[in-house]
């Protein structure tokens, strides 16, 4: 089965089980529809959800499409920068362009550039935090799902390492929003006050992380 979608055709892949009770539609990386649900679910009955679906789709197809062209170029502090490749075992940043080797592992340099950048503005934002706790653990890694992540038995903040792509006020957020859960673990409106109290612009970075 295929879907339509303006002048380009989806591939659609539907897994039928006894055991499933709803209908559920998504988009894969490679921008097939991937559908499942119940045996006696009629390929016409799916055909109908899917056109009464095309805007969410459509929503999820151009999201896969920036996730994409996310991971396929190079950002640095929330720029992008133009890819030239050299045969220099070393990453230079130019005027809107990175030179570096094909070979160069990135993620190492990614987090050889997020351990400086990261404990400073965890300093610095420590430091002006308007309530007061102890000095937590500061540690870096990829997470696929979270942002940050605050264990407030153990006092430690970890970031993940793809903020080192993301505008400096991103970074600034995430720190703030860890250090507010040493204040308030869940996410009340006690701990959104906080989290206000200590980065008033907040709501508009949160959008900022949404973005590929």
């Amino acid at each position: 089965m295929y879907f339509k979608l303006h002048d380009d055709l989806y591939e659609v892949e539907i897994v039928k089980k006894i055991s499933t009770r709803n209908t559920y539609i998504r988009v894969k990386d490679d921008l097939t529809i991937y559908v499942t649900t119940n045996t006696f679910v009629s390929d016409r009955e799916i055909e109908k959800l899917l056109k009464k679906s095309t805007d969410s789709i459509e929503k999820m197809i151009n999201q896969k499409r920036k996730k994409e062209e996310y991971e396929n170029n190079f950002y640095f502090l929330g720029k992008k920068y133009d890819i030239v490749y050299t045969n220099d075992a070393s990453i230079t940043l130019g005027n809107g362009k990175v030179f570096l080797d094909k070979r160069i592992d990135l993620d190492k340099w990614y987090k050889k550039e997020a351990s400086r950048i990261f404990k400073e503005r965890f300093d610095y934002n420590f430091e002006k935090f308007t309530r007061k706790i102890p000095y937590p653990t500061l540690s870096i890694r990829k997470m696929k799902t979270r942002w940050g992540v605050c264990n407030t038995k153990d006092y430690k903040v970890t970031l993940n390492l793809e903020l080192i792509k993301k505008d400096i006020s991103c970074l600034d957020y995430v720190i703030n929003h860890e250090l507010a859960h040493l204040i308030e673990a869940n996410h009340s409106k006690k701990f959104w006050a906080v989290v206000e109290e200590n980065y008033p612009k907040y709501k508009d970075t949160r959008k900022l992380l949404k973005d590929y």
